[in-house]
């Protein structure tokens, strides 16, 4: 059925429920709405939410975020993040990362085109751009991210309520160390700054929502799907 073919269908269903009188039972009621109306008011409804999942470098999150994309594409989509840094290996612009030079992202930075942003290392900016979020929601669907700690913090306090904040715990700092010695993208000067910065990250897991131990792939990310649909109402 095409998306013009739902959203037809979807204003009927509307018209039905306001001259029944019964428009609160979609616009409150989450539980009913999955049963009594199609998806596209479903849909209307998780525009405006946000699903951040933070974690220290090399825990894994990339990992289930993409398990999450590829069980509940129709309701949630990836933001791209920008960035000053250069591309690693295969990774294309628009897919992975938005690749701005510096003067390019202060000049957005300028321009307050962003959510969040920050310099994560000297040089190395990372940030959510507004116009990013809004292509997703105007499709009526939830926002994915895949954020570091800082960033992911920043956008559960400007979205508290319609933000669900997940933190990925790695199994221990020599695991880490590990994971990111095996991704063979970083030089060891790199590995030991993310280090460094992960074991105060670590610090930071309370202000979570909640937090998954990466510590079995398989049940990290049964959680993890969990705990999305849990929040969507899904």
């Amino acid at each position: 059925m095409s998306a013009t073919k739902i959203d037809e269908i979807g204003k009927l269903w509307q018209l039905k429920l306001l001259k029944a009188g019964k428009a609160d039972s979609w616009l409150f009621k989450r539980n009913a709405v999955k049963t009594i109306c199609p998806i596209s008011l479903y849909l209307h409804m998780l525009s405006g939410k946000l699903i951040i999942f933070s974690a220290p470098s090399g825990s894994g999150k990339t990992t289930l975020v993409r398990h999450i994309l590829k069980t509940l594409p129709q309701f949630i989509e990836f933001s791209v993040s920008a960035t000053s840094r250069p591309k690693r290996g295969i990774e294309e612009n628009g897919k992975d990362y938005y690749y701005l030079t510096v003067e390019e992202f202060k000049t957005r930075v300028a321009n307050s085109e962003f959510l969040e942003w920050e310099e994560v290392y000297a040089g190395t900016h990372y940030g959510t751009l507004k116009a990013e979020v809004e292509r997703i929601w105007a499709k009526g669907k939830a926002v994915i991210f895949d954020i570091d700690v800082e960033g992911g913090l920043n956008l559960k306090n400007q979205f508290r309520e319609n933000a669900l904040a997940v933190f990925v715990m790695p199994p221990s700092i020599k695991i880490l160390e590990e994971r990111l010695r095996q991704r063979s993208t970083d030089s060891p000067e790199s590995i030991g700054r993310r280090i460094a910065k992960a074991e105060k990250e670590l610090k930071t897991a309370e202000l979570f929502d909640t937090f998954i131990l990466n510590e079995n792939l398989q049940e990290a990310c049964t959680k993890a799907e969990n705990v999305v649909k849990e929040f969507l109402n899904i």
